[in-house]
């Protein structure tokens, strides 16, 4: 049994070009309790680079980013307390 915990939320931006990417994981975290998780599914390039750098400087947690076997990324993300 896997010791892994599932993510609260999931998004998946694949095709969304950015900035909008990390609009729509703004104001999905927005929706969130403090201290939960979002899961987000990024293109590769800008979107991986950007969304979790800009999600970190708006104080929230990175907790992993993981590349997938179709060259997508899988985020985890735990929102900030208030």
């Amino acid at each position: 049994m896997s010791t892994e915990q599932l993510p609260d939320q999931f998004l998946d931006l694949r095709g969304v070009k950015c900035p909008f990417n990390f609009v729509k994981t703004k104001l999905k975290l927005e929706t969130m309790r403090s201290g939960e998780t979002l899961q987000v599914i990024l293109d590769p390039g800008e979107p991986v680079s950007n969304v979790p750098r800009s999600a970190r400087d708006e104080g929230h947690q990175v907790v992993s980013i993981s590349e997938r076997s179709d060259g997508l990324f899988d985020v985890l993300l735990r929102k900030a307390g208030s």
